[in-house]
């Protein structure tokens, strides 16, 4: 079998997309998500004038070889618009391989390891009563954890906080990107946060109890110290773990807040390979994995970093936000069903417009996700459809301190 085509599909509903779908000689065709949040069309040039001619001919079914032959053959390694594009390939080409073996991905992987992916869902509002209705909400619809996210006094926008105003009409913790020519300006008051955030948990815990996991996103706002304190006065509310506490790019800053907080520590949504995480795992500073398989290569890579990772009693804990596509999230799904250090998999659900793009198999039910049995990844993309809906330029938001500094968002 030969690969004979690869086309790059840019669509945008409702938020943008980016998808690679691969065709071989036999007609049998993979897809792969290449989305890269308000940088989607670097990744798109990069696979249209880059990747797609080396693909050309190549046998489909070497997808480890394929892998390293990209990333080692650029000699300009890393970063997310390669790791992206990478990323694309390696699924398409299991989507491929479980096609042709007639099975789902994950039984390639290994097999499964569990019934189904246990999930957490985002309840936020702007005082507690809102965020005691979020939460109740949440678990109407099958979630069994819950991450909580609040408004501070004096903050006037803050991330993760579904009813603030949002330019597309979608839940702001669903799609922060505004379509607009620039990014939108927020404002930050680290001290505010930090003396807030203990007195939601509190109020949150009375309410709901003792045995309700929680989970809370400082979205790498704060530094090492203001992390440390963080998280020690949240040790009280038993948070099933604390995410991105402080900006991930320095590994030795979890270091310092291990030696000051038990709190459960979750990172790496920001990271593209193995050597931006490895030594938090070997030296068990973090306790959950929270790398995407679309920004770290795939599906390969996830996998091995997980199995590495199930070394130092590390689990996974993967990214699973709705600017990952349908066709990332399958992807991670599988890997998440075979790997046998699993921990919880985040799962924000797509909008309808989305969901006629990327028809999909997979199954939420009685709080446990699923891919479905489907052979591959279980996701094909309408291409109809998709070219209804144009690409629409968007950006992340950013912030800035009361004196004007530009700060982490």
């Amino acid at each position: 079998m030969k690969i004979t085509s690869a086309k790059v599909i840019v669509t945008s509903p409702t938020r943008n997309f980016v998808t690679l779908k691969i065709t071989t000689d036999e007609g049998i065709t993979g897809i792969g998500d290449a989305t890269l949040n308000g940088r989607e069309l670097s990744v798109a040039t990069y696979l249209s004038d880059h990747i797609v001619p080396l693909l050309i001919d190549r046998d489909p079914a070497n997808i480890e070889d394929t892998w390293q032959f990209l990333y080692r053959s650029g000699y300009w390694r890393r970063g997310p618009v390669t790791m992206a594009a990478i990323a694309a390939v390696d699924m398409a080409l299991w989507d491929i391989k479980g096609k042709v073996a007639g099975m789902p991905v994950y039984q390639l992987l290994g097999g499964a390891s569990r019934r189904g992916l246990a999930t957490y869902g985002h309840a936020s509002g702007r005082d507690t009563e809102e965020i005691f209705d979020s939460i109740r909400s949440e678990q109407e619809h099958g979630y069994t954890a819950i991450r909580v996210q609040s408004s501070v006094p004096g903050i006037t926008a803050l991330y993760g906080v579904a009813a603030q105003s949002q330019s597309s009409g979608e839940r702001y913790d669903y799609e922060p990107a505004q379509r607009a020519a620039l990014p939108a300006e927020e404002d930050w008051d680290t001290r505010a946060y930090m003396r807030h955030i203990p007195s939601v948990f509190e109020a949150v815990r009375n309410e709901f109890g003792p045995e309700l996991p929680l989970l809370h996103d400082g979205h790498h706002r704060m530094t090492p110290i203001q992390a440390a304190k963080l998280g020690k006065s949240l040790e009280p509310y038993d948070l099933f773990w604390l995410e991105d506490c402080t900006p991930a790019e320095n590994q030795d800053a979890l270091r310092l807040v291990r030696q000051h907080t038990t709190q459960p520590l979750a990172i790496g949504e920001v990271f593209n390979t193995i050597w931006d995480i490895k030594d938090l795992i070997s030296e068990q500073l973090i306790d959950y994995v929270r790398c995407a398989s679309t920004h770290f290569g795939g599906i390969s890579p996830l996998k091995k970093v997980m199995d590495y990772a199930a070394m130092y009693q590390v689990k996974s804990g993967f990214h699973g936000p709705t600017d990952v596509s349908p066709v990332g999230f399958a992807a991670q799904m599988h890997v998440g069903m075979a790997i046998h250090n699993f921990g919880l998999q985040e799962y924000m659900p797509h909008s309808e417009k989305t969901n006629q793009v990327f028809l999909q198999n997979m199954t939420f039910e009685n709080g446990l996700l699923h891919p479905s049995d489907t052979p591959g990844l279980g996701v094909e993309i309408d291409e109809d459809e998709a070219e209804k809906y144009e690409y629409a330029n968007a950006y992340l938001p950013y912030n800035r301190l009361a004196d004007g500094t530009v700060h982490d968002w």
